[in-house]
Parts: C-alpha cells; structure tokens; sequence
C-alpha cells in the first residue's frame, strides 16, 4: 500500500522542476530589445516571476509603450523562449529525485504552470520528466492565470482529486496564493530571495527559506508521508544537514 495513499502532487514548472528563469529572461531580454527596450535587466524580470507570459507582455505593452499587440509580443517572446527551452533547460536534480519517488509509490502528479503549452510540452520532453508528468495544465487553458486558483484547480480535476487532498509545489508567492486560494497545502521553494518573507508564503505548509539549496526529494518526501494525513500547519524548514547532497 501506498505510503501516500489519497495525496495527489502539483508541481509548478518553471522554477520549481527546472531552472528556466535564464531561460526566460533571455527571450524577455531578446524580445524588448527587438522593439527598442534595451535597458531590461534581471532585476526587472524577477517582477515577472510566478506570472504567466501573457499576462506579462500585457504588462511590458503598458510598462513600455510598445506600439505591438499582445498577441505579437506574446508569439514573439514564446518563439524565442522555446528556442532556448529545447536546448538548454535544466531539471534541478533532487526535484526530478522527489518526481521519481512519488512515481514510484504511484502518487497521481500534475504541472500547472503559467507557460504556453508548447513550452511546457518542450521543457518535460528536454528533460525526460515527461516520463512521469502526464497531465499538464497550462495557465492559457484557464480563465484566470496566478494568483488566481483556476490552474491547480483544473489540474486537480484532472486528476480526479478533491483540491484538500493535493499538495503543490511553488517557487513563487503569486503561485502560492493560488494554492492556498484553491485550498491545497504549498511546499514553497523561493526562487527570488527577496520574496521570502512575502505574507503568499507565510501560507505554505512547508517553506524553505533557502529555496532550491535546501530542497531534497527525500525530506520533501517524508515530509509528505509524515502529513499525508493532517492539514498541516505553517512551518519555516531546513532539511536535516543528513539529508542533504
């Protein structure tokens, strides 16, 4: 029998399964440039972090005066995020670790993510993580993308689950208010340093201030085993130093 039986695991991808931020800011970079913003930093796209590309080139229209439609900032900036994607996206390893044990205990996992589908599809076949995320929920599907809740709670009913019974993994604090707005607990792994003491986070059920540093796929999983079975309470966590690689 499962150790986990009745959990069901929602994974945000970028960020939290791979590290595509670079990635993204390098399209953002590439494409602003193309329209005559040349003084975007990495600093400007760490405001981005956690929101959906749509919903950032609305932004960049207004922020930049930018004589393009969404739908072409939209096209052009994914054209070139893809292109990266597909040749230089990284899995962060104890993330792909803690996929495999969930798999291996047969726990139903989803990604729900603010990317297009074409990237994320490109992203878990780069990586070979689509060897164990089938179902995948795409922030374009939905009405609404973070911190609103409608990704996790598609992603939920796709896997047949009740929202109270999945547990999503967030490296961002829009990502998190969408989980706790869907009624789920948060593995909250802060890719931006300065969002750590975000009040989204003071929400999770498990922070890691570290971020991806302290993250281990066996903590995270016993972890999970120990709380499959309670609601959980806000904790502030680093893994035991015998946990870590």
């Amino acid at each position: 029998m499962s150790k986990l039986r009745g959990i069901s695991v929602i994974f945000d991808l970028d960020g939290t399964l791979v590290d595509s931020e670079p990635n993204y800011y390098e399209a953002g970079r590439q494409t602003l440039a193309a329209y005559g913003v040349t003084d975007f930093t990495w600093a400007d796209h760490e405001r981005y972090v956690g929101i959906s590309t749509q919903e950032t080139v609305a932004d960049w229209k207004d922020r930049y005066h930018l004589p393009a439609s969404v739908d072409e900032l939209f096209a052009t900036k994914n054209r070139r995020y893809l292109e990266l994607a597909r040749s230089a996206t990284r899995a962060y390893p104890e993330m792909r670790t803690f996929v495999e044990l969930l798999a291996a205990e047969g726990v139903p996992m989803a990604v729900a993510s603010g990317s297009s589908p074409e990237a994320i599809a490109a992203v878990l076949t780069g990586t070979g993580l689509d060897a164990h995320l089938h179902t995948v929920v795409s922030a374009d599907e939905v009405t609404h993308g973070k911190p609103a809740p409608d990704v996790f709670l598609e992603a939920a009913r796709r896997l047949g689950a009740a929202p109270s019974d999945c547990v999503v993994l967030e490296d961002a604090a829009p990502g998190a208010a969408a989980a706790h707005a869907a009624g789920m607990r948060c593995i909250a792994i802060p890719y931006v340093p300065a969002q750590v003491d975000a009040p989204e986070f003071a929400t999770a059920g498990l922070l890691l201030r570290g971020g991806q540093k302290e993250f281990t796929g066996r903590a995270a999983f016993d972890w999970l085993c120990r709380r499959s079975n309670s609601a959980g309470s806000p904790t502030t966590h680093s893994p035991p130093a015998s946990a870590r690689r």
